[in-house]
């Protein structure tokens, strides 16, 4: 499918769960809903490229756009915006970190428990270790989510895992 391009307003749900979302026409968003698949990539006016999902919200379809990109946008509520949609092919729902991909093909148990895993929980997943600028704590957190995958036995535990992660970017620290 191509690139579909709309003008959309910037609403806010003014929810402590929810903020910042673009409204999608439904003739736009039916076009890129497949069975339960609704995730897209977007492009709000010159942002780079957003892998988002279409949701529902009584009345029509949006995709939810969060503070830091409308500060870094320079945008703000009830602006129009100029919005691109494509459908999101990628295999995870988001571009796979090199680091994290490299700990999973190098270890099968966290492979497989990683892959026996919900799409959503992938994605959190990936999420956790390309959020981060620097190598070295995308490489912590990927070797975190590794070892916790194989001890947990693939029961996906973010407390636990949160543990984990400090436990490995403490590693090589000096002690005083």
């Amino acid at each position: 499918m191509d690139t579909l391009s709309f003008a959309s307003p910037l609403l806010d749900f003014h929810s402590s769960l929810w903020r910042y979302h673009l409204p999608v026409p439904d003739s736009i968003a039916n076009k890129f809903i497949e069975g339960d698949n609704r995730r897209v990539l977007v492009w709000v006016e010159n942002s780079p490229k957003l892998h988002l999902a279409l949701m529902k919200h009584r009345d029509y379809w949006f995709v939810l756009i969060n503070k830091a990109l409308v500060a870094s946008l320079s945008i703000h509520e009830a602006q129009t915006l100029q919005v691109r949609m494509e459908k999101d092919r990628s295999t995870y729902g988001h571009e796979m970190p090199v680091e994290l991909e490299e700990i999973l093909n190098q270890d099968e148990a966290a492979h497989d428990y990683f892959h026996a895993l919900t799409m959503g929980k992938q994605r959190s997943l990936i999420y956790l270790v390309s959020n981060v600028k620097n190598t070295q704590s995308r490489l912590n957190k990927a070797l975190a989510i590794s070892s916790h995958l194989v001890e947990a036995k693939g029961n996906l535990d973010f407390k636990q895992l949160n543990e984990k992660i400090k436990y490995y970017n403490n590693l090589g620290k000096p002690f005083h």
